[in-house]
């Protein structure tokens, strides 16, 4: 599995566990429905952005040495095409 796969897999499996946390513990406070739905985006999305910085570094850190990598196959191509 590659690095990018890996980063985006764990931060991603991470959220939803934040997700389904903050779900049952609202719903065991008594919120219901959209209300319940709506509160457990916003606390898990709070604490996901305090939680889980060093997991979404390294995900975007991959994901930009990917494309890092991608583009400069790219422009390897179009010199390789300039000087023919």
């Amino acid at each position: 599995m590659s690095g990018v796969m890996r980063a985006t897999l764990s931060y991603t499996m991470m959220r939803l566990l934040l997700f389904f946390a903050a779900l049952i513990l609202l719903y065991f406070a008594g919120a219901r429905d959209f209300m319940l739905v709506g509160l457990a985006l916003l606390v898990s999305g709070i604490v996901s952005f305090i939680v889980l910085s060093r997991q979404r570094d390294a995900m975007s850190g991959a994901l930009a040495a990917r494309f890092r990598g991608f583009r400069d196959r790219l422009d390897e191509g179009t010199r390789a095409e300039d000087g023919d």
